[in-house]
């Protein structure tokens, strides 16, 4: 059977978010077992977050593409490092590329379960941000969400944009394109003009 747009979406979104999962690892010095279940968890465990709280069995336990992907995802950091290590901004554009597809299957496949937009808006986000955390912890850095950058909110953007030519009535993989689009393009625009949300002030720096 030919793989249909959303999967196809999803397998790029893995290759993506594993490349970028590797990269990390391999600045960490992993060795190629490490980066292979960094890049592994990076490109499932918002999907697997995501599936466990809908209630459905997450991709990866019945199918073996993912863990492919992955493989695929290291050996091509194995075989063109050198290369990706010359590219300016590699890792960025391939964990953008990542959050911005996931985002979409995420929200996508909310809706077509039936929940209402604001679950299907949190699940795309939960989709896109959360490997990236788990990745995070994994090579000891803290979780980029929790930073000022632009990551999570990106996800909300996009889902909202989703959902809006979702409401339009628009065929869904417009929905998917745009929301992906949506994703990418704040991503882009908030880390090159440095746009990000206000710093919480605890009470300790207030006092000084």
């Amino acid at each position: 059977m030919m793989p249909t747009f959303v999967q196809i979406l999803d397998f790029i979104g893995t290759f993506a978010f594993a490349i970028s999962g590797i990269r990390l690892a391999s600045a960490k010095r992993f060795d190629w077992f490490g980066a292979y279940v960094v890049g592994f968890v990076t490109a499932i465990g918002g999907g697997t977050i995501r599936d466990l709280l809908l209630d459905v069995t997450p991709g990866w336990m019945t199918d073996p593409i993912y863990l492919i992907c992955t493989g695929l995802a290291l050996l091509w950091v194995i075989f063109f490092g050198k290369f990706l290590i010359h590219l300016h901004n590699t890792f960025f554009y391939f964990d953008s590329i990542g959050l911005a597809l996931f985002t979409v299957v995420g929200v996508g496949k909310s809706l077509a379960l039936g929940y209402p937009f604001w679950v299907a808006i949190i699940m795309g986000s939960i989709t896109g941000a959360a490997g990236g955390v788990i990745r995070d912890v994994f090579i000891n850095e803290i979780p980029l969400i929790f930073r000022k950058e632009i990551y999570a909110i990106a996800c909300v953007v996009g889902g909202t944009f989703y959902w809006l030519c979702h409401l339009l009535g628009l065929e869904s993989f417009i929905c998917q394109i745009v929301g992906g689009i949506s994703v990418f393009i704040t991503r882009i625009l908030a880390v090159k003009y440095n746009i990000c949300l206000p710093i919480l002030s605890g009470a300790e720096e207030e006092k000084k």
